[in-house]
């Protein structure tokens, strides 16, 4: 393998297949990328068996090519040289001794390769029938689930994101058991087929950081045992969570004893500065009490301080509302919405807290209230 190429334009690709490789493998030869030069351009994979990340680089995009080849190196090294050298044309040439040889005008480097046939086989082909949706849209979805989920692997199905498709519904449901965020859309089309995965949260993170933020399509390949996600020059493989997401639909009622309506802004804002006086020791706990046209927001460290804030709503209630929650919980929730005002639901203060876009029944956030006796 021989051939000269930007330093941008490689780099640009190696930023993402590197987040393929894992620094706590054990597995020599999963810490490596995979190049493999042809007549249509150059292939870029990383892989740690639980994700791969595979890239393309079209000749038309490559200064030279010299000789066409495939090569194995570690990727944590040639990412560096690459990230360092400045934004000149880099030779890369396959040299005797099973090394390769990186080089610019001013520098040279000699990097050892490891054995090809090592290097894991991974099927990446496509699906009969791929779901298709907008990157942007995608993204947003990841952005107003992924927080929910568990970081605690004693229950594994609680680290990764279920997304269901009926029809033309396509629904994302995120939960660690004391908060749950559920989103669903609208395809352009029918699908034939019940989809009901689990995805794991950490690499739907990653995907997500991968994707820019437009219109263009996103195609998903969904498999019994992983999914693919093709989209620019990128495909990237994530193993599937094995197990059977608990039913959420349940969690969510239909009917609420108040439903308020407050100024997003305004309540964020408020929790905000309340929950400067909040510790994790007592789960960032804040109290709210809703009277008349009143929601009145406080907490306290003892030996702090003590603060309270008020937020005007538009109804007027006459009994005593009151509960108390994780600040840190509903702010997080509160970040997903982009509406001037939400909707906020309660059933008592031992249920939970139902949070709804003013506009849009897409998007639902459930918070479990905190005990405070």
């Amino acid at each position: 393998m021989n051939l000269e190429i930007k330093q941008d334009i490689l780099l640009e690709n190696l930023n993402y297949v590197i987040k393929g490789v894992s620094s706590k493998n054990i597995i020599p030869i999963l810490n490596c990328l995979k190049f493999e030069l042809n007549n249509e351009g150059l292939y870029i994979t990383s892989t740690d068996n639980e994700i791969t990340i595979k890239t393309f680089i079209e000749k038309s995009n490559i200064e030279k090519i010299n000789s066409l080849g495939e090569i194995v190196v570690s990727g944590k090294y040639i990412y560096e040289i690459i990230r360092k050298l400045p934004n000149v044309t880099i030779k890369i040439e396959e040299i005797i001794d099973n090394k390769i040889n990186i080089s610019t005008e001013n520098s040279s480097f000699n990097l050892n390769c490891n054995d090809i046939n090592e290097y894991p086989e991974i099927d990446l082909n496509d699906s009969k029938n791929p779901i298709i949706i907008s990157k942007k849209v995608f993204k947003n979805l990841i952005k107003q689930t992924s927080f929910a989920c568990s970081t605690q692997e004693n229950r594994p199905e609680f680290t990764g994101i279920n997304i269901k498709l009926n029809k033309n519904i396509l629904e994302c449901t995120a939960t660690d058991s004391y908060r749950l965020a559920k989103k669903y859309i609208e395809l352009d089309q029918d699908y034939n087929e019940n989809i009901n995965i689990i995805i794991p949260n950490k690499n739907v993170i990653e995907l997500e950081r991968m994707l820019s933020d437009n219109d263009e399509n996103l195609e998903m390949h969904i498999f019994s045992n992983k999914i693919i996600f093709k989209f620019d020059n990128i495909i990237m493989m994530i193993r599937l969570i094995n197990g059977n997401y608990p039913d959420t639909s349940k969690l969510i009622p239909d009917k609420f004893n108040i439903s308020v309506s407050v100024d997003l802004k305004n309540f964020f804002s408020a929790i905000d500065r309340a929950s400067l006086f909040t510790s994790e020791y007592d789960k960032n706990t804040i109290k709210l009490e809703l009277e008349k046209n009143i929601i009145n927001i406080s907490s306290n460290i003892p030996e702090i301080g003590h603060v309270e804030e008020k937020v005007m709503i538009d109804d007027n209630y006459k009994d005593l509302f009151k509960l108390a929650f994780s600040s840190k919980y509903m702010l997080d929730a509160l970040k997903t919405f982009e509406s001037e005002k939400i909707i906020l639901n309660f059933n008592g203060e031992e249920k939970p807290i139902i949070i709804k876009n003013i506009n849009d029944d897409g998007l639902v956030q459930l918070i479990l209230p905190v005990k405070t006796y």
